[in-house]
């Protein structure tokens, strides 16, 4: 495993009407270091995943950020339901991805 951290800058822009009652000061935007290459998997996850262009980036994006904060933070009893389901879903998704290569 690489000790390679990739680093990126995560903007949440609304596109729509605001809903009533929202938070006024938007956009955000923090940062975020992951492992992996976060854009090249959006790349691969378009092309192999069978959802639309924004919906795999939408699901390898959020998948990936939440991912890396349970790896940070992995005594955290909060992701203890989601861990084995994680891991499996992860397995599937690569799988997916290789066999469409």
């Amino acid at each position: 495993m690489s000790n390679r951290h990739y680093s990126y800058r995560i903007t949440v822009t609304p596109t729509g009407t605001p809903n009533e009652g929202a938070a006024l000061n938007l956009p955000f935007s923090f940062e975020a270091t992951n492992h992996d290459d976060i854009l090249a998997l959006v790349e691969r996850a378009r092309a192999s995943s069978g959802l639309t262009p924004d919906d795999a980036a939408s699901m390898v994006v959020g998948l990936k950020l939440l991912g890396e904060v349970m790896l940070r933070d992995k005594n955290n009893p909060l992701f203890d339901p989601l861990r084995g389901g994680m891991r499996d879903f992860i397995g599937k998704l690569k799988a997916r991805s290789r066999d469409k290569s």
